[in-house]
């Protein structure tokens, strides 16, 4: 078990933290609880020290499901959790329609109106089942509401023992240094991996300026890095990768070419695609950890040994090249 401090915090996760999105069986075609317990006991099992959810995956459901298979562990997990966005409140706005756990058609808004945001807390911490959230991170920035005012809630909230340490995902520099000059801010969680390296231009250099922790999530592209997933697969509608450029046949057919690139790498090193490709975001100067989802518990398990890829120079240089040809 590999961990490392979180910016300037107390927090010290594993380098793999388990992503808890597709527990909520939103946005991912659906999933059963027995299948999430199931990978959630397989991460703790394989060492996995840290869980990152948010009450809108799912709607409550990954929160709960979470709580659920933490129960007897107190103490022995950092929980990371977030606030911002709302499918049970519409006075914000409007961020996209998606399918609900049952099918529905659910609007999902913004909001970081500070009663919004302690309500939410509240609401996390029942359904956790725990008394104190370690990460409490604003989601995605709210086009209405000022994040002064939110973070000044969020200020509150740490004052008041409800949670220990604030972050923030989804932002801009400009909004990074906005939750610093509040003394907010111990981590940013941006989209990062070989496919999507946009954050190398600002926000990587500047939280490691700042000592601000970065947990990229999607290290593994949302499976894409995996080079399981044919170019052939098609996705149910209620999967929000259906819609995603990266998930074209076309171009998953150029993924797939590149990732064979990267076999012999792998079979060297005895490790898996998925593993190669969160072992390289782990070797980059400024990350802290990487959030990787997993669906059951073989998958937590196999994601739990690319905090074992080792990764020089070379090699390094040798798999950014592969992905920049592709483009």
């Amino acid at each position: 078990m590999t961990t490392m401090r979180l910016g300037k915090s107390d927090l010290e996760p594993t380098r793999v933290i388990l992503g808890a999105w597709a527990f909520g069986g939103w946005m991912w075609g659906g999933q059963a609880e027995e299948d999430s317990l199931e990978a959630i006991h397989a991460s703790l099992d394989a060492g996995i020290r840290a869980i990152d959810t948010a009450p809108v995956y799912g709607f409550g459901r990954s929160e709960e499901t979470v709580g659920k298979a933490l129960r007897g562990h107190s103490g022995e997990v950092l929980v990371f959790t977030k606030c911002g966005l709302r499918w049970d409140r519409d006075d914000g706005e409007l961020r996209f329609v998606s399918h609900g756990p049952d099918g529905s058609q659910q609007p999902i808004y913004y909001n970081l109106k500070p009663d919004s945001i302690r309500e939410e807390c509240e609401a996390s911490l029942s359904r956790l089942g725990i008394d104190c959230i370690d990460l409490y991170q604003v989601h995605w920035p709210d086009p209405l509401h000022p994040l002064d005012d939110a973070f000044g809630e969020m200020l509150k909230l740490r004052d008041e023992g409800k949670v220990r340490h604030l972050g923030a995902c989804n932002l801009s520099v400009e909004q990074l240094e906005t939750a610093r000059d509040a003394g907010f801010i111990v981590s940013c969680q941006p989209q990062y991996n070989l496919l999507d390296r946009s954050i190398e231009a600002a926000i990587l250099p500047w939280c490691r300026e700042n000592g601000v922790g970065v947990i990229p999530y999607s290290p593994m592209g949302r499976g894409l890095l995996t080079g399981k997933i044919s170019a052939t697969h098609e996705y149910p509608p209620s999967d929000h990768r259906s819609k995603l450029p990266d998930f074209q046949p076309e171009r998953r057919a150029a993924i797939l070419d590149a990732l064979a690139e990267l076999e012999p790498l792998c079979r060297d090193k005895g490790v898996s695609l998925g593993n190669l490709a969160v072992g390289w975001a782990l070797a980059q100067p400024g990350i802290t950890a990487a959030l990787v989802g997993a669906r059951n518990a073989a998958q937590a398990r196999e994601n739990a040994r690319a905090m074992e890829v080792e990764l020089d120079e070379g090699e390094m240089g040798s798999i950014r090249r592969v992905f920049d040809a592709l483009g």
